[in-house]
């Protein structure tokens, strides 16, 4: 272990030991929890599809023509847009 493992369980040590008895039980629980989960993630094969099996293929261009974009959507916005979110700024364009 490196010096600042070392350093990360000491202090974690110390806080655990601050807690009281069901509080750390519950810290266990967590830890055990945390210890179950790496293990699921390592027995998991890779590369293993997680989209379930029902899902459709995805289609490209399927939505084609059904979604616009403004022509003007890239233009720089007015000031007044920018200076509505700050009361303060309104106040001294006023």
């Amino acid at each position: 272990m490196t010096s600042r493992a070392i350093d990360v369980v000491e202090e974690l040590l110390g806080k655990l030991q601050k807690l009281m008895p069901d509080q750390q039980q519950q810290v266990l629980a967590f830890v055990e929890f945390l210890l179950w989960q790496r293990v699921q993630s390592i027995q998991q094969p890779m590369g293993v599809d997680v989209v379930p099996l029902t899902s459709k293929p995805r289609v490209f261009g399927q939505y084609q023509g059904q979604i616009w974009m403004s022509d003007d959507f890239n233009d720089p916005l007015p000031d007044e847009f920018w200076l509505a979110y700050n009361s303060s700024a309104i106040l001294r364009t006023s």
